[in-house]
């Protein structure tokens, strides 16, 4: 991960520190018991529940590690300050796809809590990054691998 600041909603900082907090005390135990039951089983050179066990503890500190690293580099973003003159992180933002004509609505946020099945999609996706900074009326192209779309913004808020 870089130096550069974690932009975060107060929900995202929240399911972050949710989440560690399951990691460090539910899902080490977890793995602690893995590896004592695998341990028991003898010989843990051709133990191949014992191997599994510390892969997964492995992957389970690199996530612990991870999210620890994204708290430290946080920058909340105040919902106070949430323009709804012109789209930022934090805005939710309803547009409509001119080529489908059909609404969506898409809540911007940083890249650490991107999530396209919840339509939380990243200041530094190509729709985000077009979105950023446009205004309500505006028509937005954006390009997408299939080529350009158009969005008009309908409503911005918080």
């Amino acid at each position: 991960m870089t130096d550069k600041e974690v932009l975060l909603t107060s929900q995202g900082l929240k399911k972050i520190e949710d989440e560690l907090e399951v990691l460090k005390t539910v899902r080490r135990k977890e793995v602690a018991e893995r590896i004592k039951q695998a341990i028991a089983f003898g010989d843990i050179s051709e133990n191949s529940e014992y191997d599994e066990a510390k892969n997964e503890q492995a992957q389970l500190e690199e996530r612990i590690a991870k999210l620890e690293t994204m708290l430290r580099k946080a920058k909340i973003i105040d919902e106070d300050e949430i323009s709804v003159e012109a789209v930022s992180i934090g805005a939710t933002v309803k547009v409509m796809d001119l080529e489908f004509d059909e609404e969506v609505e898409y809540t911007i946020v940083g890249s650490a809590e991107a999530d396209p099945y919840e339509l939380k999609i990243s200041n530094e996706s190509p729709v985000g990054s077009a979105l950023i900074g446009k205004k309500v009326g505006d028509v937005v192209n954006v390009q997408i691998p299939d080529g350009v779309t158009k969005y008009k913004i309908l409503e911005i808020r918080r």
